[in-house]
């Protein structure tokens, strides 16, 4: 990584991981319409229940080759011997409820599917639009807000598991239906021009 990439004010939350830097850098709070690419972030959000992030960003390749890059009738169908061989991978969160909710949520997704366009029907919370907040310092980023909570309960109605109000703002702010980047921050200028809030 060059000195100049090194000297780019970022938000607090930002590591000096080259991993992380780029995720910040060229995905966090960028507009995202793409139903596999939304599927994937919700089972990771899921997945992280109770870690960092960086944690999850470290074993994201190892869950797309794992998941076949997400593919949510693949994941939809897994048997509890598939589970099984999940639970025993050394590269992946191994935890067994989190990959049972990984697959729950894939049959949800899909039932959903038959329903509504699932990205439609996702970024209804914000009304559609990206939310662009205006915050000075990750202090003022809430963990959950009005719109999180209101997409956690649906998710749960529709039979969705870890998804709760936290679980669903990080997933907003991961795919661009809010933008929180900090103004600190050179991505905050780069994406604020979408809306205001």
């Amino acid at each position: 990584m060059s000195d100049k990439a090194d000297s780019i004010s970022r938000c607090q939350w930002c590591s000096t991981d080259p991993l992380y830097q780029h995720y910040h850098d060229h995905e966090w709070g960028v507009p995202n319409r793409d139903a596999r690419h939304l599927f994937e972030m919700l089972i990771l959000e899921g997945l992280q229940a109770g870690l960092s992030w960086i944690t999850i960003l470290r074993r994201r390749e190892r869950y797309r080759e794992l998941y076949r890059n997400f593919d949510v009738h693949f994941m939809a169908a897994q048997s509890e011997a598939d589970l099984e061989r999940l639970a025993q991978d050394a590269s992946i969160i191994r935890n067994r409820l989190k990959l049972r909710a990984a697959r729950q949520n894939a049959r949800a997704w899909l039932e959903l599917a038959e329903q509504h366009d699932p990205v439609i029907w996702l970024w209804q919370f914000v009304d559609g639009q990206p939310l662009i907040n205006d915050f000075a310092s990750a202090a003022e980023v809430p963990t959950t807000t009005a719109q999180a909570e209101a997409m956690s309960r649906a998710l749960k109605r529709a039979g969705f598991s870890f998804v709760g109000p936290t679980i669903c703002y990080a997933l907003m702010q991961a795919t661009g239906m809010v933008m929180d980047h900090t103004r600190d921050c050179f991505r905050h200028a780069q994406l604020g021009g979408i809306r205001r809030v």
